[in-house]
């Protein structure tokens, strides 16, 4: 019954789209019915060598995957020991199944299981185990430590946990995670190769821009089935690179066209790819020469596992490939989860929470005053005049879909929609805006912001059982790339529009300023000709209080502790508090600066958020580091 309907499926979308294979995504609660047939059917499946492969193929079946496209059985494997040993299914980077006929050992079995990860290479160790015995599942989550037994007949209740079958994986984020830093490294490395082939520029950064896309969707379900990208390159271009160009741009075009609009002669392996917008792939640009080196660059960062990615390590990646003169002349220092957190909670986030438990703790009238909190996220709107690759515009994001998921599960106690999620989750990424200055953070923020989309709509499919996938991309960032420091802020947001101001400006001393800065800040700052000793991040914080002067718009930055020590006080902080009206509402004291790129920057910082003093807050929050490379300890105080 399963392939009759698989075989429908299959023969309705070559109907509707032509002769290519149809992509189906199923719903998890259609997932629930196909689960319950495959535990009926093989209620009395008990032998591991005649019917594991059956088994399997038809529970891969379940989540609408052909087995043969993704996982291989018997992959022999040299232990460490030296003696040989085969996995009985193996799907590299995501899953080793260790399958023995029914009542026989599994906690041998994990041992072996075990032995055969040891021994796989780095870039194949899966992040899934599955021991089971036809009857009994015991599924280990190798990243989390999470385990989950269940009977063959409880399946249909823990279909969710098999999710990473179709590329919807539970993910959690560290700062400094070595996952993120090998990431980083790879695509930097094939960064090198490209330009020192002469590829540089513009093309090489819309180029990388697109790969690192790809690399991502291919291990996270917006390509499916997972590692077709992969499989493109290993199997469609020349071992020489000569062809790996050309073969690339024809599929930047397919991701870029509609599926109904595209050629019926099209090879069906191009075919295979979704149909993205959201114009990161609509530009034409040259196409990049290869050689058989730098297609090994590209396959092996395509053999790396995305899926345990954070987006916010675009900042890192790009300024992983920036020189250490480059990075002092920009002013760069990006900047780690954790310390994002630091700005962005006071400044709204532990608000937001706080109002948000203030309701789940209300025993009557709870339903319409979560509705009107609803309206209140979904109205939100967030600039940062700095971006750089969107870090802050990134965990912002992901932090009010977080808490539209906590709002959406108040809603929904028993853990199924009523309505289509996509319907009923309305946070989404063009309440976002930002500045930068270079052209390539810029166009990455865009591509990880969608990539950070993608991850909280899997988590929101996951939770309530709806498979929830925003593909093709209907809506953007508006990222900006221009001088934020030239740039009338109000052409891209109008002040009465816009809810919160964050970010991380460049750090530029007075005397490494070059002339177009000093200027800048000197014009800004209207000190007269000498324009005084201000750091290039004051200019921030004085455009900030220009802009949203009359509107009432706080925002908090992050900034070199220069600002409020010695003559720059009294240049900065009397324009701030008496002519635009500002107090301080929080402060981070000095701490030591963390960043996630190679060749880390070396700064000490604070954290300043202001906010009009017309609708100050009665209680403002001070953090004092003991410790500069410690946590801080909180106070609370009147007045800052």
């Amino acid at each position: 019954m399963l392939l009759l309907k698989a075989q429908f499926f299959k023969g309705l979308g070559k109907q509707l789209f032509g002769q290519r294979n149809f992509i189906l995504r199923l719903s998890f609660n259609e997932i629930r019915v196909r689960a319950a047939k495959f535990a009926a059917d093989y209620a009395n499946a008990t032998y591991e060598k005649g019917e594991t492969q059956t088994f399997y193929n038809d529970f891969f079946g379940i989540f609408g995957v052909e087995r043969r496209s993704v996982a291989r059985y018997e992959e022999h494997v040299k232990k460490l020991d030296n003696r040989s040993g085969f996995i009985d299914l193996f799907w590299p980077k995501v899953l080793l199944v260790e399958q023995k006929s029914t009542g026989r050992d599994l906690v041998k079995a994990g041992t072996q299981a075990g032995e055969y990860f040891d021994a796989l290479k780095e870039a194949d160790r899966p992040r899934f185990q599955l021991l089971c015995d036809f009857q009994t599942f015991q599924l280990l989550d190798r990243d989390t430590r999470e385990e989950t037994a269940f009977a063959l007949a409880d399946l249909p209740k823990h279909v969710e946990k098999f999710g990473f079958i179709m590329g919807m994986e539970k993910r959690s984020f560290k700062d400094q995670d070595p996952v993120n830093i090998e990431a980083a490294e790879l695509v930097g490395h094939l960064h090198d190769a490209l330009e020192a082939g002469g590829y540089s520029g513009h093309k090489l950064e819309v180029f990388l821009t697109r790969l690192v896309f790809c690399l991502f969707a291919d291990d996270t379900g917006i390509f499916e089935p997972r590692d077709i990208f992969l499989e493109f390159l290993e199997t469609r271009t020349n071992i020489d690179g000569s062809d790996m160009g050309p073969l690339l741009t024809q599929l930047f075009e397919v991701l870029d066209t509609p599926e109904d609009q595209r050629q019926v002669n099209l090879d069906e392996d191009l075919a295979r790819f979704p149909y993205v917008n959201g114009s990161l792939f609509s530009d034409a640009i040259r196409t990049p020469a290869f050689n058989s080196a730098m297609r090994e660059r590209l396959i092996e960062a395509a053999q790396f596992n995305w899926s345990g990615i954070s987006p916010a390590i675009f900042g890192s990646l790009f300024q992983s490939v920036m020189n250490k003169e480059e990075r002092r002349k920009a002013g760069a220092h990006y900047t780690t989860e954790k310390n994002i957190m630091k700005v962005i909670g006071p400044l709204f986030l532990d608000g937001l929470r706080a109002e948000f438990e203030t309701i789940r703790a209300r025993k009557t009238g709870r339903k319409k005053l979560f509705q009107a909190f609803h309206d209140k996220l979904a109205k939100l709107t967030f600039m940062d005049p700095a971006c750089g690759c969107g870090n802050f515009l990134i965990i912002t994001y992901r932090e009010l879909r977080l808490l539209e998921i906590d709002l959406l599960r108040e809603l929904n106690p028993k853990g199924q929609l009523n309505l289509d999620a996509l319907i009923l989750s309305r946070i989404d990424v063009d309440q976002f805006y930002g500045i930068e200055f270079a052209e390539f953070p810029a166009r990455i923020a865009e591509t990880a912001m969608w990539m950070m989309d993608h991850i909280m709509n899997a988590q929101l499919s996951l939770i309530f059982g709806q498979v929830f996938l925003r593909i093709p991309l209907r809506k953007s960032p508006s990222i900006k790339h221009g001088d934020a420091l030239e740039l009338d802020w109000a052409t891209l947001l109008p002040p009465t529009q816009c809810s919160y101001i964050i970010g991380n400006p460049p750090f530029v001393g007075a005397k490494y300023q070059s002339e177009l800065q000093r200027s800048q800040v000197r014009q800004i700052a209207d000190l007269g000709k000498s324009g005084g000793t201000l750091d290039f991040v004051a200019a921030w914080f004085l455009k900030a209080g220009a802009y949203g002067k009359g509107a009432g718009v706080p925002f908090a930055f992050v900034s070199t502790n220069s600002i409020v020590q010695g003559e720059q006080v009294a240049q900065l902080w009397p324009s701030l508090f008496e002519k635009y009206k500002l107090e301080i509402s929080f402060a981070h004291q000095t701490f030591a600066w963390g960043s996630e790129a190679r060749g880390k920057a070396a700064v000490h910082v604070v954290v300043l958020g202001l906010e009009p003093a017309a609708t100050a807050r009665s209680v403002r929050r001070l953090f004092s580091y003991p410790d500069i490379k410690g946590d801080p300890i909180e106070t609370q105080h009147t007045a800052i």
